[in-house]
């Protein structure tokens, strides 16, 4: 979303010279830096904006005695999003989402994004660009973070977005991965597995406000659609973790309860156990799921995407955590063990091992 770069550099086709009443790449980007100047206005972050959209670069006045957490995620058509099954606005609020829940993950504030777009020739004079940063926005300004540049450009067939954000911590207080230790208790924030069977679904052909079910059904199967499409990421959780110190380690769900534990106790050289009874499953999982001939634990240990945190606390610190943050409680499901114990998972007097079985891109 750079100006001095673009001009001259990427030709643009006949198509989009010809037709007067399509806007070209520079006057959606205008439009767009109009609208987040007059968003900035109202935010306490702009002080520390030098520069934002227009230029080659934003320009961030860095903090006394801050940190800064920087994260980035890229989401690819047909690979992490169907665009006939994803509403723009709700693409714009995912994208922007992964990213914040990353930031979360260190315990840390976002506060700036830079999100870059590539579109295809057909998709560009439809409304697809103003959805997508309408809920992207909208996203934002819930956790007042500010928009401050990006890209955009054409692609050969599919949308590939890539988002950006900048965060703030303490000096030497980011949460890392690699610090739990044998004895720590595990704990996840809300719930796990609503998002992987949504996109079942979602895959099964669900759409949102599917008129064939009845009304108690429909408002379920809409919650799980939404729970994928539309993912809450715990920035208040996190920011309340990282601020008062409470845990060792910590990393957000995307990949998988199963994925991602493995790689925190990978990083911090344990291992672990987890009860199988303990794992805090989507309500609405157990109560549709059930009835399409998926399992609620699998899609609650494998399934991915949920957004929420996993993280580790020393038993002597359990008392200190909040019951609740944003309306959003947490669950101890096991304990951190030596790393000779390897990650497992029990149920009653079943012991078995819990290998990596979330999502992979390659």
């Amino acid at each position: 979303m750079q100006d001095d770069e673009e001009q001259g550099q990427r030709p643009r086709s006949s198509s989009q010279s010809s037709v007067a009443s399509v806007p070209t790449e520079f006057d959606f980007i205008n439009r767009l830096r109009v609208r987040t100047a007059l968003e900035a206005q109202r935010s306490p972050n702009q002080q520390s904006v030098a520069l934002g959209i227009g230029d080659d670069a934003a320009v961030v006045r860095s903090a006394a005695g801050k940190d800064t957490v920087i994260t980035a995620d890229m989401l690819v058509e047909n690979i992490d999003f169907r665009r006939r099954t994803t509403p723009a606005h709700l693409l714009g609020h995912k994208a922007l989402a992964v990213s914040l829940s990353d930031i979360a993950a260190m315990g840390a504030r976002p506060r700036w994004s830079l999100v870059s777009i590539g579109v295809p020739d057909d998709l560009w004079p439809s409304e697809f660009a103003n959805n997508f940063y309408e809920g992207l926005l909208q996203l934002a300004a819930q956790y007042d973070v500010q928009l401050i540049g990006g890209d955009t450009s054409r692609t050969p067939e599919h949308v590939v977005i890539d988002s950006i954000v900048v965060g703030e911590c303490a000096p030497d207080s980011a949460i890392k991965r690699s610090g739990a230790a044998p004895g720590d208790l595990v704990f996840v924030t809300g719930s796990l597995g609503g998002s992987a069977a949504g996109f079942r679904l979602i895959e099964r052909g669900a759409h949102l406000a599917d008129q064939q079910l009845g009304a108690n059904e429909t408002q379920i199967l809409d919650q799980l659609l939404l729970r994928h499409l539309r993912p809450e990421p715990r920035v208040g959780w996190g920011m309340v973790l990282g601020q008062e110190k409470l845990v060792t380690a910590m990393i957000d769900l995307s990949d998988g309860l199963s994925s991602d534990l493995n790689h925190l106790c990978a990083e911090s050289k344990v291992g672990a156990l987890i009860k199988s009874t303990l794992i805090p499953i989507d309500g609405q999982v157990v109560e549709l799921c059930g009835r399409r001939a998926l399992d609620p634990l699998q899609l609650a240990l494998h399934g991915g995407e949920d957004f929420e945190l996993l993280f580790t606390v020393k038993p002597e610190t359990v008392g200190k955590l909040p019951k609740r943050v944003d309306g959003i409680g947490i669950t101890q499901i096991g304990e951190i063990r030596d790393a000779s114990d390897g990650v497992k998972i029990s149920e009653a007097s079943r012991v078995w091992d819990l290998t990596s079985g979330g999502w992979k891109h390659f």
